[in-house]
């Protein structure tokens, strides 16, 4: 009963930030106007900018800053107990995430649907946006190379999932071709999703394996090439055309998925195996605070979240009120996976007594993608009755289409990062399209092939960056939009409550980092860490001087 118990608390801790807490932010603070002319109609192209449906927009915001990070997080930090994990993620959801997405829109289609880094000068200044930029063109490159790296595992390890994974391309390709012809969405939606698990249960029986060596490499590498010409192919073409329908489908495929693991929850009623403190910890478990805060990022608050709403997002907003649904309910969309995938590590489906639990979770880090399949997997058969392989597919391909979708964006965010270099720095041939993607697609693949070697793993060498400067990242949209909301002269302790409390867990867990990479004789992390850390530092020292410029010319 522990579960259900867990799962109805959080969920009405979320529910009541939807209904109360974010009208209040959109209404009384944020103060969204419907009447507001967004870029996606005051510069709509048919390619970035266009007006979309809020349900389908969505669809698109809540799977490209879901990833496989909202699993991954929680399914790691519960390491430390069930109920830290569980409490980050409420309150997390509530007053950080939901703010924190919802804002970033809001910030960007005030100022033409420029990123965060790009918008930073109109709110801050020049030198603010290039340190910004730096930061999130980092981000974005951990993401994508460490993203192509986790789905082409998935495809060796999981086959089943192939199938399923490109017929969700073939599926979106054909809703965008109706919807640009104003087909009914809800019909789509349901013959999409039909047609999606029917390829998910062909998956089962039609695994599709790349042969162990090809061209010299192996399948992992192999997968990783078609992986980022497809992202090349994919953040060229029109945001109706893939983009948008690719990650609605995705979104709805989602629900399904949380459908059949909260229902077993319900039907079922699994214990909690688990510890709600874990006492247990090894002897080298870095401590709860400020790790957990890190490691649990999506599915709490996220800088990756600002980079798709003020990147992709905003330039499809087609009213700005929409900006509460998409951004705020997304966060809250996120925070359910995560909240089920701890009950899902938790409990007997993994689990079936503590001593097992602590088998399974021996040092942190333990558990992750293979602990929620094979936890929620057994979930769903026990609650269900639906085999446990079938089960094991619907989750292993859930992941992959999420990881994808994040990649798809990933690459359409970097193009535009650089484009907008081009932009910043009179570099004509940076502003053209396809160079931008081809430099964006180069530099992924010089990383994951660069340092990674034949086997195409390079991102990971710098992920371990990712928990810290992520988290860096967020703090620093929150101060945008503080230092935004000051100029307006409306209240910003909104924002800038949950922008001191990032900013000094993630400060604190990159200063815990830098010393354990020198100890570990990891310079180039050493390096990459640092150069974050001081930015940080010189984007708060350079909005402090706006914000008191600002007061004593309103004084």
């Amino acid at each position: 009963m522990a579960s259900v118990l867990i799962v109805l608390l959080g969920i009405a801790g979320m529910l009541l930030g939807w209904f109360i807490y974010s009208k209040f932010i959109a209404e009384r603070i944020f103060q969204l106007d419907p009447n507001f002319k967004t870029p996606a109609h005051e510069l709509q192209d048919g390619v970035d900018f266009v007006p979309t449906n809020k349900v389908v927009l969505w669809g698109h915001h809540f799977t490209s800053v879901a990833g496989a990070a909202p699993i991954v997080g929680p399914a790691i930090a519960v390491y430390w107990g069930w109920v830290p994990a569980v409490l980050w993620v409420v309150f997390g959801t509530m007053f950080f995430a939901g703010v924190h997405d919802m804002g970033a829109l809001w910030a960007s289609s005030r100022h033409k649907g420029k990123s965060m880094g790009a918008l930073a000068e109109d709110v801050i200044g020049k030198r603010t946006r290039s340190l910004f930029m730096v930061v999130v063109f980092l981000v974005l490159l951990m993401v994508n190379a460490v993203f192509g790296v986790v789905i082409a595992k998935s495809f060796v390890s999981q086959p089943n999932a192939v199938f399923p994974a490109w017929m969700a391309i073939a599926v979106a390709l054909v809703i965008g071709q109706l919807l640009k012809r104003n087909f009914s969405l809800i019909p789509m939606c349901l013959v999409g999703i039909i047609v999606l698990y029917a390829s998910v249960f062909a998956g089962s029986y039609i695994p599709i394996e790349l042969p162990d060596t090809l061209f010299g490499l192996s399948a992992n590498a192999n997968w990783i090439i078609i992986l980022f010409a497809y992202a090349a192919i994919a953040s060229l073409l029109p945001v109706w055309m893939l983009l948008q329908p690719r990650d609605f489908i995705n979104g709805m495929q989602l629900l399904v998925g949380l459908f059949l693991l909260y229902g077993a929850v319900f039907v079922s009623l699994p214990d909690i195996t688990a510890p709600a403190f874990n006492t247990q910890t090894a002897v080298d478990t870095p401590s709860i605070i400020p790790l957990l805060f890190v490691t649990i990022a999506c599915g709490a608050v996220s800088g990756f979240h600002g980079i798709v709403s003020s990147g992709t997002s905003s330039k499809q907003l087609d009213k700005e009120t929409d900006a509460r649904f998409v951004g705020y309910l997304g966060a809250v969309g996120e925070g359910c996976l995560a909240l089920v995938t701890i009950v899902a590590v938790s409990g007997v489906a993994l689990a079936a007594s503590p001593e097992e639990w602590h088998e399974v979770y021996s040092h942190l880090g333990d558990g992750s993608v293979a602990a929620f399949i094979t936890g929620g997997a057994n979930l769903i058969q026990q609650g269900w009755g639906l085999p446990v392989d079938f089960s094991s597919t619907i989750l292993a391909t859930m992941v992959v289409l999420f990881a994808g979708t994040t990649m798809d964006s990933g690459v359409r965010l970097q193009r535009y990062i650089i484009q907008e270099w081009g932009e910043i720095y009179q570099l004509p041939v940076l502003k053209n399209g396809v160079i931008a993607t081809l430099v964006a697609v180069a530099c992924c693949l010089l990383l994951a092939f660069g340092a990674g070697g034949s086997s195409g793993s390079g991102g990971m060498i710098i992920w371990p960056l990712f928990g810290s400067t992520n988290q860096i990242l967020a703090s620093m949209t929150l101060l945008v939009i503080s230092v935004m909301l000051i100029k307006m002269k409306r209240p910003a302790v909104y924002t800038l409550v949950p922008m001191t409390f990032v900013i000094v867990m993630a400060f604190l867990a990159g200063i815990i980092k830098l010393k354990e990479y020198y100890l570990d004789g990891n310079y180039l992390l050493v390096l990459l860490d640092a150069v974050v850390l001081i930015v940080s530092v010189l984007v708060m020292l350079e909005s402090w001087s706006v914000i008191r410029k600002f007061k004593r010319q309103s004084a």
